[in-house]
């Protein structure tokens, strides 16, 4: 088999798929490829620990679907033959799945995350599970199964949480696509600290069925990718009703469903009008805040040459107050979880709190002391239902300023300052309740997301910046980050050999 045109660093589904059509390239030969560059540079080399678990059944499943192909000459479904990376919060079937937290390194689900089996039925492979922060408790990797994942662009630096094994791997080229969760932002934070392309959809058009919580009326999961196309591929496979989660009755309020790829075709990213969030911009006397609002400001000025509509100086007044009385972490979670472990019969533990008093979890996560302090059942709790209800004037606050000045987005920094070193967070620079992440804005007013690639530090390190969208408005997102994706080319390979 030649792949002699088949370019494996930085491959899509499209330039895979394409390859195998022309009979340049089996889906063995690319989970080999992937497995190799696993073993070299994640688990050995620089040692990225962006990978707990390899599928051991990867390749076998691969030349399963080759012969498929070989035999019917078309593809099992969209993702066919595609090795996809899945955060360790997706419990897999006959894969080990630890939640990041080393209790659970022997647990090996009975059934598939519903997430896991759209994409096994869509044709795709689990090539791995990735590394998370215990619990997903986190901004940060540091988890008592891989101590901490690096980033690729920066190994003194953060790969960030809690999704830091999908976003290092996919950065990396370990897989060719991911799935991450998001609660408070976990998608997007990693996304933006490692050059990346991800989504955080309005809760419920995904399915959480198997997925670990920490807040389940914030959760979902979501694609990460390094192409915008691959991140629509990926949710044209994951939007849908799932009857195990009520929570997707929301995907019956799309009409996108399906047609994420498709919305992709002539979209002009000119149509669209953007507001510039001003006041969630980090002070310009921090050095790193700085450096990401420079890169940032440099990516809404290209925006504004190619013919997008910016909207400067915008503000979302007492911003950081809402984000106080809308942070529900320490009240929910302790409860969120404890329910998931009881419905697990082979969990080694059934609380919270048995993790929490065992010790079994990173020393660095410091919101389990957090949510160890909090109530075991949240509405208990004085001001829970005054907070479930801030988040909903959040939202309309937010959704005012855009009717106000005809947005279709609001754009601002993923997060106010650039990956943290780990001497930094050693030195407790920062705690995961002080940490400046905007992402807690899309999170917390239950509106859909997106973290983009703004572009690089002079010192080449990643930043990110997000786009708010309205509800459901994930096709539109998509359109966006597809036309600057064209124009911008945002994307750049991390130098693994230094």
């Amino acid at each position: 088999m030649s792949n002699e045109t088949f370019s494996f660093l930085e491959a899509t589904v499209t330039s895979f798929h394409q390859a195998v059509l022309d009979k340049k390239m089996t889906s063995a030969e690319l989970v080999r490829w992937y497995l190799e560059r696993i073993e070299t540079l994640d688990q050995n080399g620089p040692q990225i620990r962006s990978i707990v678990t390899v599928n051991p059944n990867a390749l076998k499943e691969a030349e399963e679907l080759d012969e498929f192909f070989a035999k019917h000459g078309t593809f099992k479904g969209p993702l066919h033959g595609v090795p996809v990376l899945i955060k360790d919060q997706a419990e897999t079937k006959g894969i080990p799945t630890t939640f990041g937290c080393k209790l659970f390194e022997a647990y090996i689900p009975e059934d598939d995350a519903t997430v896991v089996k759209r994409l096994r039925q869509a044709g795709a492979i689990i090539l791995a599970k990735t590394s998370m922060c215990d619990f997903a408790a986190g901004w940060f990797s540091f988890s008592s199964v891989t101590d901490y994942t690096k980033n690729p662009y920066a190994p003194e630096r953060e790969a960030g949480g809690s999704s830091a094994g999908t976003s290092a791997g996919i950065a990396a080229n370990f897989g060719l696509v991911g799935i991450g969760e998001d609660t408070g932002g976990s998608i997007r934070v990693p996304s933006s600290f490692n050059n990346l392309f991800g989504l955080r959809v309005t809760t419920g058009l995904i399915s959480r069925h198997g997925f670990s919580p920490l807040v389940h009326f914030q959760d979902t999961a979501g694609p990460i990718a390094r192409s915008v196309r691959d991140a629509a591929k990926l949710l044209d496979v994951l939007v849908g009703y799932d009857p195990l989660d009520p929570f997707t009755v929301a995907a019956s309020y799309t009409r996108d469903a399906g047609q994420y790829e498709a919305s992709l075709e002539n979209a002009a990213i000119q149509q669209f009008r953007v507001g510039i969030l001003a006041n969630v911009f980090g002070p310009d006397d921090n050095p790193e805040a700085k450096a990401v609002n420079e890169a940032v400001h440099g990516a809404a000025e290209f925006l504004r040459r190619i013919g997008v509509e910016i909207v400067e100086g915008l503000e979302l007044p007492d911003c950081g107050q809402w984000i106080k009385d809308t942070s529900l972490y320490i009240l929910q979670s302790k409860q969120d979880i404890g329910h998931f472990l009881r419905q697990r019969p082979g969990a080694p533990v059934k609380s919270f709190m048995d993790i929490y008093e065992r010790g079994a979890f990173h020393p660095m996560n410091d919101l389990f002391h957090d949510i160890a302090g909090g109530p075991e059942n949240p509405a208990e709790a004085a001001d829970y239902y005054k907070m479930r209800v801030n988040q909903e004037a959040f939202r309309r606050n937010i959704l005012d300023i855009m009717a106000q000045n005809e947005l279709d987005f609001l754009l601002y920094p993923s997060v106010q300052v650039l990956p943290p070193t780990r001497e930094e967070l050693y030195a407790l620079k920062w705690t995961c309740l002080t940490f400046p992440t905007n992402t807690v804005i899309a999170s917390q007013s239950g509106l859909p997301a997106m973290s983009i690639p703004a572009g690089f530090t002079p010192d080449g390190i990643p930043v990110g910046f997000e786009l708010l969208g309205k509800p459901f408005a994930e096709a539109r997102l998509l359109q966006f980050a597809y036309g600057y994706e064209k124009l911008a080319k945002p994307r750049k390979t991390p130098n693994l050999n230094r």
